[in-house]
C-alpha cells in the first residue's frame, strides 16, 4: 500500500503543485501536543467552491480514509463544505498529527488539480485553473498551482466547553450557511453519526466524557 509519505514524494517530483511539507508553514498555528484533540480548518485558496462535484469530494474523502487506515488519523467529527473542510481530530500515539494533515493536503492538491484538468465536463475549468495558477504565482515556492491555503488553523480543544462549542459549530455549519434545514441532512458530515442511527461516509470515534 502506498503511504501518505509516498504521496508527498510524488508531489515533489511533479513540481507543479504547491503545499509546503518541510516545516515551512507559518508558526502562528501549531499542533503542540500529538496526544491532544484539535479542531482544524483546511481552506481552498480564494474560498473557491470546488467541492460541489461528487468526484472532487470523493478524492478528498478517500485520502482522509487512507490516512485513518495507515497513518493513525483519528477522526471525531467533520464537515466538508463547498470550499473548506473542518475536522475535530487526533492521532494514535507516536504519530504526528500535523504531518498527517500536510500529507493529506499534498496528495489531494495534486489529485484534485489533475481531476479538474482531465474532467471534460468541467464547465469552470478555465476559471478554476486560473485561480489556482494565480495563487501559485503569489507563493515563494516553485510551483505552478496552489490549491490549499497553507494553514490548518489547529485549535487545541482542552476543555469540555471548547470541545462542545466546536462540535456544534462543525455540525451546524451547513445549516447556518443555508444549505439544509437540519445538520443530519448534510451528507458530507459526521452529524449523521451523532444525530441519527445511521453511519456517515467516514469512520469516526465519538469521544465519551470529554
Amino acid at each position: 500500500m502506498i503511504t501518505c509519505v509516498g504521496f508527498v514524494v510524488k508531489v515533489l517530483n511533479k513540481v507543479i503543485y504547491n503545499y509546503p511539507i518541510n516545516g515551512t508553514m507559518s508558526t502562528r498555528y501549531k499542533f503542540i501536543d500529538n496526544n491532544a484533540v484539535y479542531f482544524t480548518t483546511s481552506t481552498v485558496v480564494g474560498w473557491t467552491d470546488i467541492f460541489t462535484r461528487e468526484m472532487y469530494k470523493t478524492i478528498l474523502l478517500d485520502s482522509v480514509r487512507h490516512c485513518q487506515q495507515s497513518q493513525g488519523l483519528k477522526l471525531h467529527a467533520w464537515v466538508l463544505m463547498t470550499d473548506h473542510l473542518h475536522t475535530i481530530c487526533s492521532c494514535i500515539e507516536g504519530r504526528d498529527l500535523g504531518l498527517i494533515g500536510r500529507n493529506i493536503k499534498s496528495f489531494t492538491a495534486m489529485e484534485l488539480i489533475d481531476a479538474v484538468i482531465n474532467n471534460s465536463k468541467e464547465s469552470r475549468k478555465e476559471y478554476l485553473l486560473h485561480t489556482f495558477a494565480t495563487e501559485g504565482k503569489k507563493s515563494s515556492s516553485n510551483f505552478k498551482y496552489k490549491f490549499w491555503e497553507h494553514e490548518n488553523h489547529p485549535v487545541l480543544l482542552n476543555s469540555t466547553a471548547m470541545y462542545n462549542q466546536r462540535l456544534n459549530y462543525v455540525h451546524w455549519n451547513p445549516v447556518t450557511t443555508g444549505f439544509v434545514a437540519e445538520p443530519w441532512h448534510w451528507l458530507y458530515s459526521s452529524a449523521i453519526d451523532y444525530f441519527t442511527e445511521k453511519k456517515g461516509l467516514l469512520d469516526i470515534i465519538i469521544l465519551d466524557g470529554f
